[in-house]
């Protein structure tokens, strides 16, 4: 995923494993051709840039690099005793590294569909013929280790049809390996921008369609996962598209446990992609199911607008697009996008960016 910490909040908060409540999703793969996968940005792969709220602060790992990699591996014996809300023992599938290798042919090149801070993912095929997606974490570090540790536990104990399924993992040595169902069609983000010549931009129905369904996926973790799941990653290159563009959130190393019982909040050290986190959440460190909520609206000015949330090669007022919006909303009361695309619809496209400003809001 390569996400850094946008902000440090005065309580970094300790990672969640959850015992007896629910968790996240993961991600698939990639079936569009010469872009890097965000399909694979299920498997936390953020092809493109994430970027901090500030300037990244890199911290050297103390001669102690050793310890982390050891606290990470101890952390591997949650996975043996992962148990659902009745205390039955869950067990999520495991390979070996061996298997892994295999199924990627070696981790060949032509196997390869993306890329992040995480680590490398590939389109692989299991012995018994399912195609599936391998995420292989980038061994420097401990992030990865808690960021492996909460996608296993988070994605064995929920499950909905707008979740990404988790097929398995591997923890052989010091190797960490997740391992998605495959989507076909990669990201949302990969049919929404940069898109060549030769492909048609997606119609309004099928933008709406996927909308609605990562909204029914965020609607699980906040209000049917008990205790709530805070996803804290929602962006368009972590909707993954199945057939049909079925949609399905993808990526949980960032999830978190909501509060719980009289807690209005859970503080924590700020994690997220420069565009998406909710400013109430980046200056305060107070995550609630909302942050996920201004996210969601984020995503559907994209869908409405096909402008990226942040995107550097526009004039300096257009940079941010809640700001652009903001900002043309009402000095304009009109908002200018590809309207060819959506000629028939106006009237709804109006309706969904008053939508999208009150999420925001």
């Amino acid at each position: 995923m390569g996400c850094f910490p946008c902000f440090d909040s005065s309580s970094d908060g300790e990672l969640l494993y959850p015992k007896q409540g629910g968790g996240g999703g993961g991600g698939g793969g990639n079936g569009t051709g010469g872009r890097t996968a965000a399909a694979a940005s299920s498997s936390g792969v953020g092809a493109r840039e994430e970027r901090p709220m500030v300037p990244p602060r890199v911290e050297k790992l103390p001669a102690g690099a050793e310890k982390a990699r050891a606290k990470g591996n101890a952390g591997m014996k949650e996975l043996s005793d992962l148990r659902d809300a009745n205390g039955n023992v869950l067990s999520a599938q495991t390979f070996t590294f061996r298997q892994l290798t295999a199924a990627t042919r070696n981790f060949r090149e032509e196997c390869f569909i993306g890329e992040g801070g995480f680590g490398r993912v590939y389109k692989g095929r299991l012995d018994g013929g399912q195609v599936v997606a391998i995420k292989q974490l980038n061994r420097d570090g401990n992030q990865g280790n808690k960021e492996f540790l909460v996608e296993v536990l988070m994605l064995s104990l929920l499950h909905h049809q707008n979740l990404v399924n988790l097929v398995g993992y591997c923890a052989d040595g010091e190797q960490r390996l997740l391992v998605y169902e495959y989507m076909p069609l990669g990201s949302l983000e990969d049919h929404l921008h940069d898109l060549p010549p030769d492909k048609e931009p997606l119609d309004w129905n099928t933008r709406m369609k996927i909308a609605a369904g990562a909204a029914k996926g965020l609607e699980y973790l906040h209000d049917k996962a008990q205790p709530p799941v805070i996803y804290r990653d929602f962006k368009s290159s972590n909707i993954l598209l199945g057939d049909d563009f079925h949609p399905k959130l993808s990526d949980f190393g960032l999830a978190k446990l909501g509060p719980v019982g009289d807690k209005s909040h859970v503080s924590t050290r700020v994690m997220g992609t420069y565009g998406y986190c909710a400013p109430e959440y980046a200056m305060t460190g107070q995550l609630t199911v909302k942050s996920d909520v201004y996210s969601f609206g984020v995503v559907l000015l994209e869908l409405i607008t096909g402008r990226k949330a942040i995107d550097s090669t526009r004039p300096h007022g257009e940079q941010n697009l809640v700001s652009w919006v903001c900002y043309v909303e009402i000095i304009h009361n009109h908002l200018v996008f590809p309207t060819q695309y959506f000629s028939n619809k106006l009237s709804l496209v109006d309706n969904q960016i008053s939508v999208s400003l009150m999420l925001l809001s």
